[in-house]
């Protein structure tokens, strides 16, 4: 089978040809080359391709051409014809975008719905007619039990990064909007990679599907140069600062696993003089929309976000991406550093990987095929926070009698501590952070990023 060339070869509308020229694409990507052409033919699909890829176009575009080709017989208020399920906020108001601009030049509407904002105005706009609504599953089905959805005139479904919905814990959702849904439907099931699980949940929703893949299950692009620098837990956010300001990065995608630790490695960034923010679940839906956009434009030079939030983040050129901590789930590294590397732009994913994650690290390189590049931080010491981390920890002076009531506070509040990094961390770190805390760093560990 030829490939096609171009996206007029591949027998798109006028209206949509016209605003994917606009967007300054000539040629569709491989991803787009299958699976426009199999979209666009009726049938299900099952999609694998490496994040970065253009996949999100691989399914709007066709869509777009199939409702306005094939207009709906009757059109109702709040009676979507496609519906496009997606696991984060973020990842929604990007494939909404993408629709938008794909469909410019067409009259058909789109709507984005997710939850973390007032539900009042997506009522509103429910009650003027809709083409195609892109979802989180919560907020979806809050708007069928209040009965200002209907989902009886879906022709499309899509389940856009469905191995992190299952992560997410949304099947239990997802099958009772399977259930909502008119059982004559085309389906069509996107994902940066496949585990079995998504391969079971695929054959419950899709019938006779064609699959397509542009690349090798679980892999990272080529163009992402990817590096390990081995550092002690309690220096990393020293030689992170360290490395950002010396190496004159100015636009770092960095991810942490807690919520806590994002908010606490932005607060040390910014006393050190960086532009940083922070984005995780416990942050509004105002606060993650004003951080991404600040570091889309340049105002913001480090972003620091948990895997949930930063799923979907689409950033043209991203030029670097940092691991503060490696992932514990093998399959999120691949997301991460497909945050770089995109669009046929080269990046680089650095990984600050202390011991008591080698299991991680060894996983990872298990998944991906290949080790990745251990390297160091040139004019780097640990000797640099030596001098000021024993001064945070030493006790002040105190009375003998609060001295002597020490002893018997300080387990309560190791424990404390203990417990409330460990809601946010799976599975259990076996308490690493505090055993590197005030151990001489070895000299073996930190050096200086020679590449």
């Amino acid at each position: 089978m030829t490939t096609p060339n171009s996206f007029a070869a591949l027998g798109l509308a006028e209206p949509l040809l016209r605003a994917v020229q606009e967007t300054g694409y000539s040629a569709p990507t491989p991803i787009q080359a299958q699976a426009i052409p199999q979209v666009l033919q009726g049938g299900d699909l099952l999609a694998a391709a490496q994040t970065g890829t253009g996949k999100t176009a691989g399914f709007t575009l066709p869509i777009l051409h199939r409702l306005l080709t094939q207009p709906a017989e009757s059109v109702r208020p709040g009676r979507p014809r496609c519906l496009i399920l997606t696991p984060t906020r973020e990842l929604t108001a990007q494939v909404e975008e993408s629709v938008r601009v794909y469909g410019k030049h067409t009259p058909l509407r789109s709507m984005v719905m997710f939850g973390g904002v007032n539900i009042n105005p997506q009522i509103t706009a429910l009650r003027k007619p809709l083409d195609i609504l892109v979802a989180t599953p919560g907020r979806l089905l809050d708007h069928v039990q209040q009965k200002t959805l209907d989902l009886s005139g879906v022709e499309i479904l899509v389940l856009d990064e469905a191995d992190r919905m299952l992560d997410m814990g949304f099947i239990r959702d997802i099958r009772r909007i399977l259930a909502l849904l008119p059982k004559r439907r085309q389906n069509l099931l996107f994902s940066a990679t496949f585990s079995d699980e998504i391969r079971e949940l695929s054959r419950g929703v899709l019938n006779n599907p064609v699959e397509v893949s542009v690349a090798r299950r679980n892999t990272a692009s080529e163009l992402v140069s990817q590096s390990v620098v081995m550092t002690e837990q309690a220096h990393k956010r020293d030689l992170l600062s360290f490395i950002i300001r010396e190496s004159g990065w100015y636009q770092v995608l960095v991810f942490t696993r807690t919520k806590h630790g994002a908010n606490r490695l932005a607060e040390k960034l910014t006393k050190d003089g960086l532009s940083a923010a922070a984005i995780h679940g416990n942050k509004s839906q105002a606060a993650r929309t004003r951080a991404l956009a600040g570091f889309k434009d340049g105002k913001i030079t480090v972003l620091v976000a948990t895997d949930i939030a930063a799923r979907g983040l689409d950033i043209d050129q991203l030029p670097n991406v940092v691991n503060f901590e490696l992932p514990n789930v093998p399959e999120d590294y691949v997301h991460r550093i497909g945050r770089t590397g995109r669009a046929g732009s080269p990046g680089s994913a650095l990984s600050l990987v202390d011991q008591s994650e080698i299991k991680y690290l060894n996983a990872i390189e298990k998944l991906i095929k290949k080790p990745i590049e251990r390297t160091t931080v040139e004019g780097w010491t640990p000797s640099m926070v030596q001098a000021e981390a024993p001064r945070e920890r030493q006790p002040s002076r105190q009375a003998p009698a609060a001295r002597r009531a020490a002893p018997r506070a300080k387990p309560k509040g190791e424990a404390g501590s203990h417990s409330r990094d460990n809601r946010d961390s799976r599975p259990r770190r076996s308490g690493s952070r505090r055993s590197n805390e005030g151990r001489p760093a070895r000299s073996t560990t930190d050096s200086a990023l020679r590449t």
